[in-house]
């Protein structure tokens, strides 16, 4: 039973709708071979951190990464520790570029706690950023959406150029239909196993 692990974004949760839809998929399609990992990430970037170490600690019984908007970020890192594949959903390509705009206090819409985004906050988020460079020699396949309202999708061309892009017009940052591409996503994740 290989171990597929799925970062949420922003703001977001292990109940959100495409970690629900994977978990479902996964249940109903590879119950004997995949086990989804959903971690409700903290909301502080050390504590993310703390617990991404945790979950790659045993990298020889994972699948891959799945990862959206700043969990597609979370995920270009955890395949630069582990050398394991990765998808990235709408992935956020400088996200603390992006939180530079919401500085202050917020509170999580889903575990209701409150927590504040400062320059140090998006300090520490740096510690995850891979280059273009490094991103070359990883198995990574992006999916990106051109009408996501929340991030610029050529940031993420431009940084994953090097990486399978797919491209598609229309859709969200939500990423429309995404079960209809599920499959493709994880047929990317075991064909690129070493």
């Amino acid at each position: 039973m290989k171990k597929l692990i799925y970062l949420h974004g922003f703001l977001s949760s292990p109940l959100s709708l495409k970690a629900q839809l994977t978990l479902e998929y996964c249940q109903q399609h590879y119950a004997d071979s995949i086990q989804i990992i959903a971690p409700q990430l903290a909301n502080y970037p050390e504590q993310v951190a703390e617990q991404l170490s945790e979950l790659l600690a045993d990298k020889q019984n994972i699948l891959g990464f799945i990862g959206s908007s700043l969990g597609g970020y979370l995920a270009s890192y955890c395949a630069k520790q582990t050398g394991l594949p990765a998808v990235l959903i709408n992935p956020a390509a400088y996200p603390y570029d992006l939180l530079a705009n919401y500085l202050g206090e917020h509170q999580h819409p889903y575990t209701k706690e409150f927590f504040t985004i400062d320059d140090s906050f998006n300090l520490s988020l740096r510690q995850f950023d891979v280059t273009k460079q490094e991103l070359q020699a990883l198995k990574i396949s992006v999916w990106l959406q051109t009408e996501d309202e929340t991030l610029n999708y050529q940031e993420a061309q431009d940084k994953y150029q090097y990486n399978e892009l797919n491209i598609q017009a229309g859709g969200s940052h939500a990423f429309d239909n995404y079960i209809e591409h599920l499959p493709s996503m994880l047929q990317y994740l075991f064909n690129s196993q070493a």
